[in-house]
């Protein structure tokens, strides 16, 4: 039986999963942002801005896909 949460920690993991893509989308514009301000200097915010980018990225990844295994989050088709 899959465990029941209240409404409060599920609001709370769909606000952390927002905050987390918004951090993430601006991130690439950050890295974006610093490319064309650099004009192909080598610099190295932009390639720190898109590791940073992937690195959440993947985290948030796999924290959906444990939290999925653990029925923290389900699915609604």
């Amino acid at each position: 039986m899959p465990f029941r949460f209240k409404l409060d920690t599920i609001m709370l993991i769909k606000f952390i999963i927002v905050l987390v893509l918004f951090i993430i989308i601006g991130s690439l514009f950050s890295a974006l942002f610093f490319l064309m301000k650099n004009k192909g200097v080598d610099d190295d915010r932009t390639v720190k801005a898109l590791t940073l980018r992937i690195g959440l990225s993947i985290t948030l990844f796999l924290a959906l896909i444990i939290a999925g295994y653990f029925g923290l989050i389900g699915h609604s088709l």
